[in-house]
C-alpha cells in the first residue's frame, strides 16, 4: 500500500514538472510588428509662431496597435545636436474644448493650461509630429537654413524599427493671413491685401462700384496685449467713422469682449490666436480656419432702390499683442448718403 502511494505520488510530481516545461515552451502573445510600416511623409516644414500637428504620416501596414513612437535623436544638418529642440517650454496647451460659446475672455483663458513641452515632439501612440506655437524663429533654424535632421523608434510586443534621417524645415513666422509676406525670408513682399468680399459699395467720387483692388487691408501690431481694433481710412488716409457702417452687427462681428467705438476704431478684448481653434463657430469661415467680419450700411440709391453695402474679410492672427486692422479705401471713399 506505502509502495502504491510513493509510485501515485512520483507520478504526480512528473505530472506537474512535464506539465510546467511544455507551458514554458508555448509561444506567447506578441503583437504584429510589419517591417514595411513606415512613415508616408519624411520631410516636415511647419510654419513657426503658429502651432502645427503633422497628421496622418505613418503607415502602420497591418501592426498591432497601439504603436509606440519615439524621437531619439535630433540634429542640424551638419550632425551637431539641436538643444533648442531637446529641452521643455512653457507651452499653453487645451484643457478644456474651446466651442465658441464662451461669454468672456476669463472663461476662455480658464481653459488653457501652460505645461512643459519641447517645442517639436511626437505623439505617443499617433506619429503626429507636433510644432508649437512658441517656437519661434530667434530660436529655432529656419529657411533659408536647411534645418534638422532627427530619427524615430517605432515599438510594440512584436519588434521595433528604427527610421532616421527625418527632416524638419521650419518656415520663418508669418503671424497672419492673408499676409504679404516671403515665406523664405518672413519680410514684407509689398504686395496689397484685398478684401474678401466687397459689394454694393459706390465711390464718392465716381459712382460707380468699388471692387477688390480699390481697398488695402493691412495688419498692425502695436505691441503685447490682447486686443483687435478695426480703422478704416479714406483716400487721404484720414480715419472714416465707423459707425457709418450702420448695419454690421458689431456685438457678433468676432469673437471678443468689451466692444468699445470711438469716431476713429472700435476695439475688443479677444484671445489668441484667431480663431482659437479651427472649428466651425458663428464668428468663423465654414470650416472654422479663419475669422469672418463684415461691415455694412445700407442707402437709397437711383430711383428709390435701397441698396445695402457689405465688406467683407476673412483672415487668421497667430501672435498674440495688441493688433489693428487697417482697411484703407485707396481710390475713392465710400459713399454713405443717399443719391
Amino acid at each position: 500500500m506505502l509502495k502504491n502511494k510513493t509510485n501515485a505520488l512520483l507520478i504526480l510530481i512528473l505530472a506537474t514538472l512535464l506539465f510546467g516545461a511544455c507551458k514554458k515552451l508555448l509561444p506567447t502573445d506578441k503583437d504584429a510588428f510589419n517591417a514595411d510600416a513606415g512613415f508616408t511623409q519624411t520631410i516636415y516644414q511647419p510654419v513657426l509662431g503658429r502651432t502645427t500637428v503633422m497628421s496622418n504620416n505613418f503607415n502602420s501596414q497591418g501592426s498591432s496597435l497601439p504603436l509606440t513612437f519615439k524621437i531619439v535623436g535630433i540634429r542640424n544638418s551638419d550632425g551637431i545636436s539641436a538643444p533648442e529642440l531637446l529641452k521643455s517650454f512653457p507651452i499653453s496647451v487645451w484643457k478644456k474644448a474651446y466651442d465658441g460659446s464662451e461669454k468672456t475672455l476669463a472663461e476662455i483663458e480658464a481653459k488653457r493650461v501652460v505645461e512643459e513641452h519641447p517645442f517639436f515632439e511626437i505623439r505617443q501612440h499617433s506619429g503626429e509630429l507636433i510644432m508649437w506655437s512658441e517656437a519661434t524663429s530667434n530660436i529655432v533654424k529656419s529657411f533659408p537654413d536647411s534645418g534638422y535632421v532627427f530619427d524615430v523608434e517605432v515599438s510594440n510586443s512584436g519588434g521595433r524599427k528604427y527610421y532616421n534621417g527625418l527632416k524638419l524645415q521650419p518656415y520663418k513666422e508669418r503671424a497672419y493671413e492673408p499676409n504679404n509676406i516671403n515665406p523664405l525670408t518672413g519680410t514684407s513682399t509689398g504686395g496689397n491685401i484685398f478684401p474678401t468680399r466687397i459689394d454694393n459699395i459706390v465711390g464718392e467720387a465716381s459712382s460707380s462700384f468699388l471692387n477688390f483692388g480699390d481697398v488695402n487691408i493691412s495688419f498692425h501690431r502695436k505691441g503685447d496685449g490682447n486686443s483687435l481694433s478695426f480703422k478704416f481710412l479714406d483716400t487721404l488716409s484720414n480715419p472714416i467713422d465707423p459707425a457709418k457702417f450702420k448695419l454690421t452687427n458689431w456685438a457678433k462681428l468676432i469673437h471678443g469682449f468689451n466692444m468699445k467705438m470711438t469716431t476713429t476704431e472700435v476695439t475688443y478684448d479677444v484671445a489668441y490666436p484667431i480663431p482659437c481653434v479651427f472649428i466651425p463657430t458663428p464668428y468663423t469661415t465654414a470650416d472654422g480656419r479663419r475669422a469672418s467680419v463684415n461691415f455694412l450700411y445700407d442707402r437709397m440709391g437711383f430711383g428709390g432702390v435701397r441698396q445695402v453695402a457689405r465688406l467683407g474679410f476673412d483672415f487668421t492672427i497667430f501672435q498674440k499683442g495688441s493688433w489693428d486692422i487697417i482697411i484703407w479705401f485707396k481710390t475713392d471713399n465710400p459713399k454713405f448718403t443717399d443719391d
